[in-house]
């Protein structure tokens, strides 16, 4: 997995910045991704995730975590030539997910669990809508959160 990983808040711990690009390597695995997979994981404070799903879902408020999974079949887009005889495989950017570490602490205090298990929640939440995993009807919604319950499960994040 190619994974970049942005802190601009400047204040993650190096722990948990490990535990998210272990978390997400551990969650690729579990769903079989390809090797050459690319993404991002952009740690923010409420303030910008606030403008950022203010703009791009017209929600005026702060949420904990926000994925923009990439389309990668669009007809707009000028199709990318690979010779045959290439060998090397062109990587699958599946895309972003931006987390409020604000709503970590918050919902980590609420829910009477750690700031870990509250992060890698969010983490394996935002990573499974970048593989088109959605919980909008009953029965996505069951099979979303039944994986992603598997995966923290697996990864040694259960909740208490």
């Amino acid at each position: 997995m190619d994974l970049e990983i942005y802190d601009e808040t400047k204040t993650v711990p190096q722990a948990k910045l490990d535990m998210v690009a272990d978390l997400i390597e551990f969650a690729g695995n579990f769903i079989k991704l390809p090797s050459e997979t690319e993404m991002s994981v952009t740690l923010m404070d409420n303030e910008a995730i606030h403008q950022i799903n203010k703009e791009y879902r017209g929600v005026d408020k702060p949420t904990d975590v926000i994925s923009f999974a990439i389309e990668e079949d669009n007809p707009d887009e000028m199709e990318i030539i690979i010779p045959e005889d290439a060998d090397f495989k062109m990587p699958k950017n599946i895309g972003d997910i931006m987390i409020s570490m604000d709503k970590v602490k918050e919902q980590a205090e609420y829910l009477g669990h750690s700031e870990e298990r509250e992060l890698g929640f969010l983490v394996v939440h935002g990573f499974l809508h970048l593989n088109g995993y959605d919980h909008m009807r009953a029965a996505d919604e069951k099979e979303m959160f039944g994986l992603q319950k598997e995966i923290l499960d697996a990864y040694g994040l259960k909740r208490d």
